[in-house]
């Protein structure tokens, strides 16, 4: 029997602040729940973050009528300040999260593993308007 690979998905933005700004706003749980939802209609009502190898984050996701809503969490696998963030989610699929900084500027690419229960096609879009909404968040604070 071979082994089945999983497929990656790729999604990625340019904030215009520089990457210690990117950091604080992408790890710091007071931040976190005001940018970590696909669309209006959600809402991330709770966020932990023990940002440090073994550590543990838990972000909640609700739906805003209350009709559905799960634990996204996971543990941290390597943690370099202001530049990687690599993690295994709680089904086992790793998240890879790199922060390259641009003068003023920072990109943010984060690479995943696919579930099963969606389209790659929606997983993409739900991760990047997440990152849409972490960029938005951090251009319209000073």
């Amino acid at each position: 029997m071979g082994t089945t690979t999983k497929k990656v998905i790729s999604v990625h933005t340019i904030i215009h602040a520089p990457v210690e700004k990117v950091w604080k706003y992408f790890t710091h749980p007071e931040h976190i729940v005001k940018w970590n939802f696909a669309s209006d209609d959600w809402h991330s009502p709770s966020a932990t973050n023990d940002l440090q190898v073994g550590g543990k984050f838990n972000y909640r996701m609700d739906a805003k009528d209350g009709s559905f809503g799960f634990d996204f969490y996971g543990t941290y696998d390597e943690v370099i300040e202001n530049e990687l963030i690599e993690y295994t989610l709680g089904d086992d699929r790793k998240v890879k999260i790199i922060f390259y900084p641009m003068n003023n500027k920072t990109e943010v690419v984060e690479n995943f593993e696919a579930e099963k229960e969606n389209t790659v096609e929606l997983q993409r879009t739900g991760w990047q308007a997440i990152l849409n909404n972490l960029k938005k968040l951090v251009e319209s604070t000073n």
